[in-house]
């Protein structure tokens, strides 16, 4: 029984620092960028678009496409560098495992 009780309380201490570090990720700002920095996208380590930085050198009003495309390419940079940083921070807890819904 003793050790049942230590076990939960290890597990206690592991969901806390997993709920801090999740917190943390939150605060943590990322970013993305494309054509050579013309366009920067900053989101948070929770996946969330905090700003979208375009250079005037990038605005072409015969190539709106092209801008759509530097925009979506940031976008997707700063999502993946997101992800990258969650897995690292959170592998920490979960063996390298990823469990659905966690991060």
């Amino acid at each position: 029984m003793n050790n049942m009780n230590q076990m939960m309380k290890q597990v206690k201490k592991m969901q806390e620092q997993m709920l801090k570090a999740q917190e943390e990720l939150g605060e943590k700002v990322i970013e993305g960028t494309s054509g050579g920095g013309v366009v920067t996208v900053e989101v948070s380590g929770h996946k969330k678009v905090l700003s979208i930085t375009i250079k005037p050198e990038a605005v072409d009003p015969d190539d709106v496409e092209m801008l759509q495309d530097l925009v979506l390419t940031a976008v997707n940079d700063a999502l993946s560098k997101a992800d990258e940083l969650a897995n690292n921070d959170m592998g920490k807890f979960t063996g390298g495992m990823k469990i659905p819904g966690l991060f």
